[in-house]
């Protein structure tokens, strides 16, 4: 298995910002910034901090929703969640909240977000608005790392291969589908009627290529049921293979949340995974997706 370093390797200047490493997979602080009043040269390097470090972070950001949009606007289309209800008033915006009496939470298993549609989102951008006193951190992996430390014949036959990502799966929610886990009242996040226009299954391949960097990672996470041509029970090995191997703990990083924390990250070469270690206490942020490209 060949080794990789773990961020990219051409360290860039910063001079309007400071950037501060989280670890060595992945990830990093960014302080001396008012997202809400942003000049274009600052966050002409917030943008390169996030291709070089893939997940961002910023403290203490006092921001509105409508800050929240137009921040999320300077970075491209919002990209509208399939089934996920939009909070009221702010049909691009989701609020994900647990409640005290909530036992299960959003996003607790490793995924890329909406990786099932034609153009999965590029970017996912959200903001503490009320938060645990501990726990209800996310984590986060690097899938450039993932794919790199392959050995040389995986890569060879994982990039002949693609995806079907599904975002209906019942293997994602507890053997029912959405709608079904709605009607139960165990849905964890308030859904809507899909739009029979949008693709919610979508084959994508297992190795792409970033279109801004140009280096390779693994695209794989909870939304792939099967690889296409294979039959379910030919694919789960070499699923479960590429999942295991792709969340190892040394290509993770985990975001400690507070309120006001402004988290980003590129969905082209990660995934993260929420976790549901705390009980009795509210959790909510707001989530904005921004549209990418078609997987290649």
């Amino acid at each position: 298995m060949s080794s990789s370093a773990g961020l990219a390797e051409t360290e860039h200047e910063y001079t309007r910002i400071k950037v501060t490493p989280l670890a060595g997979a992945l990830g990093a602080e960014i302080s001396g910034v008012d997202l809400a009043n942003l000049d274009d040269a600052s966050f002409e390097e917030i943008h390169r901090a996030w291709l070089d470090y893939h997940v961002i972070y910023v403290r203490r950001q006092e921001m509105t929703p409508e800050d929240h949009l137009a921040f999320a606007r300077r970075w491209g289309e919002i990209h509208i969640h399939p089934f996920n209800a939009p909070m009221d008033g702010y049909p691009e915006i989701l609020q994900l909240l647990k409640t005290e009496d909530s036992r299960r939470n959003n996003g607790n298993l490793w995924h890329s977000d909406q990786m099932y549609t034609a153009q999965p989102a590029k970017a996912t951008i959200l903001i503490a608005r009320e938060m645990p006193p501990f726990g209800g951190d996310t984590m986060f992996t690097n899938q450039y790392l993932a794919y790199e430390t392959l050995s040389d014949g995986m890569k060879e036959m994982v990039g002949k291969l693609k995806g079907v990502n599904d975002g209906n799966s019942r293997k994602n929610f507890r053997g029912k589908t959405r709608a079904e886990l709605a009607k139960s009242g165990q849905a964890t996040t308030p859904q809507k009627e899909p739009d029979p226009d949008v693709q919610t299954v979508s084959v994508h391949p297992l190795v792409r290529t970033h279109p801004e960097t140009g280096r390779k990672a693994l695209y794989v996470g909870s939304h792939t049921v099967r690889i296409d041509g294979m039959t379910d029970d030919e694919s789960q090995p070499i699923l479960q293979t590429l999942m295991e191997h792709s969340t190892r703990p040394e290509f993770i990083c985990r975001v400690r949340w507070e309120v006001g924390t402004l988290t980003m990250w590129d969905n082209r070469c990660c995934q993260h995974y929420a976790l549901n270690d705390y009980q009795g206490v509210r959790r909510c942020v707001h989530k904005i997706t921004v549209k990418g490209d078609t997987p290649f």
